[in-house]
C-alpha cells in the first residue's frame, strides 16, 4: 500500500539521525514550504513508526528524542521510491526500467 506523504518524508529524512523539530524543518525547506508537518501529526507518526520497527530511538539532545531509520524502514522507503519513480515515468509515457 502506498505510504502517506508525511510518512515518506519522515523516513526519507531519517536516513540521517534527527528529531521531530529537525525533521519538520528539513521537510519544509526541501519542499520549499509546500509540506508542513504539524507537531501532532509528526509525533503520532514517529510513535507509530517506532512501534512498527521502521525507525529506532537513538537518544536525546536538548530534551529532543532523536531517531534513525531501521533496515526495515529503509527497505520500505526504497520500495516506495521505486513506486514513485515508476509512476513518474509512466505519466510521461516512458517505459519504466527498474535499475535495481
Amino acid at each position: 500500500m502506498p505510504m502517506s506523504e508525511t510518512a515518506f518524508y519522515i523516513l526519507f529524512t531519517l536516513q540521517e539521525e534527527n528529531h521531530g523539530y529537525g525533521i519538520g524543518q528539513f521537510v519544509e525547506n526541501l519542499t520549499q514550504g509546500d509540506i508542513v508537518i504539524s507537531p501532532g501529526t509528526m509525533y503520532g507518526t514517529l510513535s507509530k513508526m517506532e512501534k512498527d520497527g521502521l525507525i529506532a530511538y537513538q537518544g536525546e539532545e536538548n530534551k529532543r528524542k532523536k531517531y534513525k531509520i531501521t533496515q526495515l524502514g529503509q527497505e520500505l522507503l526504497t520500495i516506495e521510491m521505486r513506486r514513485i519513480d515508476r509512476l513518474y515515468h509512466n505519466s510521461k509515457g516512458e517505459k519504466y526500467h527498474d535499475k535495481n
